[in-house]
């Protein structure tokens, strides 16, 4: 019997956004070469103000997906966490990688007012943990130099080339601090050293790119990081039983 995957995507679709009409095919790509099958439902960020726990229950692995701002920062934040509390597999793509830094600032490190350009200007309460860059990053392609064993292991190499489709990036005035939370840098640009990857070591699967890993699979060759994703999700005990159910919180 084929294994079936309900995969949760956290965001706010827009048909036609390569990015978003990407993911499900990229899921799909992994899915076959694992033996699966996936089942994937889009839930809109303010549909996740109303009790992302309830709503998420059931998934086996979430995924945040390009498109900031969404329509509900808060939304998005609380989708995020549900993600990270409870062992669920997580991938952030793009403006998930930011929301998920946002994410770790306010509920693990108590920066409650922690935040991105895109709502507005930080205070001292409150950071911006993302820079715009100077050069947008949209459509540009560039090597990834990664840095852990972990994700080495997953590619199969110590470099990658990805895909962008953003205009900003981590603020690294916040990285040391971000690590100290569990948030550690993974994989960095080749050229400038900024954080390309970023993942909890204490969760089951949980990795934000800035870049965008669903644009460059094909049937021939799923991307290695959506295929680990789907790995873990497939083989991760309890899957099914809803949120409260799998794990304990770990923050």
């Amino acid at each position: 019997m084929t294994d079936e995957l309900r995969i949760g995507i956290i965001g706010d679709r827009t048909p036609g956004f390569t990015p978003h009409d990407a993911i499900d095919a990229a899921l799909a790509h992994s899915a076959a070469r694992l033996g699966a099958e996936v089942v994937v439902e889009w839930f809109a960020t303010p549909e996740l103000e109303r009790g992302a726990p309830e709503v998420l229950a059931g998934c086996d692995a979430l995924w945040c997906a390009p498109g900031g701002p969404y329509a509900s920062l808060l939304g998005a934040l609380d989708g995020i966490r549900v993600a990270r509390e409870t062992g669920v597999p997580f991938l952030g793509t793009c403006a998930g990688f930011q929301h998920g830094v946002v994410e770790c600032a306010r509920n693990v490190l108590g920066m409650a007012g922690a935040t991105h350009p895109e709502y507005g200007e930080g205070t001292p309460d409150g950071p911006l943990m993302m820079d715009e860059r100077l050069c947008s990053l949209v459509g540009e392609t560039m090597a990834v130099q990664i840095l852990d064993d972990r994700t080495r292991e997953i590619y199969g190499s110590d470099q990658a080339i990805e895909r962008y489709y953003c205009r900003f990036a981590l603020n690294d005035a916040h990285r040391e601090r971000l690590a100290g939370g569990g948030l550690v840098v993974a994989a960095v640009d080749e050229v400038d050293g900024g954080a390309r990857i970023m993942r909890r070591a204490d969760h089951p699967f949980f990795y934000l790119t800035l870049f965008v890993p669903q644009v460059a699979s094909t049937p021939a060759e799923p991307h290695p990081l959506v295929s680990a994703y789907l790995g873990v999700a497939s083989h991760r005990p309890g899957r099914g039983k809803g949120q409260g159910e799998q794990t304990t919180p770990t923050h």
